[in-house]
């Protein structure tokens, strides 16, 4: 038996791969295999089967790990038989028939309220202005003004699509809570790990986590690949 060395990242809405930049070296530096998802964020069935096609490239059982909206796109894409474990990192975790729309749509009372503009097209962006506040807070101005400036348009249907089957039911997962999120609220964070049966850590950060403390996104990564063993890892 032996530790997971395969990693698949999963990005969120609003954004694209290349956040993962940070963890990603310090992940390879580890002598891990990484493998980083372009999620078209159209459609979470599309989603799912583009993070689907990665994994089918691994060469063994992988960690699959999603930030945000890329915590439904692993709920769903989970099951497939290369992943043994789930990592989430301040992400949505819907179960069956659930979506991020359905999660989102009574927020606890007193919670923030993210600076989503009206739909154009069928896609939603963040208000520029107030992407640092509300996705950055922690990252530094000139990437979090890049990170705005270069927004993904975030489709409806990803928003709206519903969970299947949802992988934290047969899978094992593991939780990064972030307490100051502006995005998702740690008390919904915290909900959703609970009920996923999640092994819980909580860091004080934004919800760009990955991207500001890229250090302990890994850390939590390396926990769950030391303690999920597998036969032929």
């Amino acid at each position: 038996m032996a530790s997971i060395k395969n990693v698949v990242l999963v990005h969120g809405g609003f954004v694209d791969g290349a956040g993962w930049g940070s963890v990603y070296k310090i992940l390879k530096n580890g002598g891990y295999r990484v493998s980083i998802v372009q999620n078209p964020t159209i459609s979470l069935q599309d989603d799912a089967a583009a993070t689907q096609r990665i994994l089918a490239t691994q060469d063994g059982p992988a960690i699959l790990v999603g930030h945000s909206y890329g915590g439904a796109v692993i709920t769903e894409a989970g099951t497939h038989p290369k992943v043994a474990a789930l990592v989430y990192i301040t992400a949505f975790a819907p179960d069956k028939g659930e979506s991020v729309a359905t999660l989102i749509k009574d927020p606890p009372p007193g919670a923030p309220v993210p600076p989503i503009l009206p739909p154009q097209d069928g896609y939603l962006f963040l208000d520029k202005a107030k992407f640092r506040a509300s996705f950055a807070a922690d990252v530094d101005p000139e990437t979090a003004a890049f990170m705005a400036d270069s927004q993904v348009p975030w489709g409806l249907g990803a928003l709206s699509g519903a969970i299947s089957e949802p992988a934290w039911r047969i899978k094992p997962s593991w939780y990064l809570v972030v307490t100051e999120d502006q995005m998702i609220p740690a008390v919904a964070q915290r909900a959703m790990a609970k009920r996923a049966n999640s092994t819980i850590v909580e860091v004080k950060g934004s919800h760009a986590i990955y991207v500001s403390q890229p250090g302990a996104v890994a850390a939590l990564v390396e926990q769950a690949a030391k303690s999920v063993k597998v036969a032929g890892a």
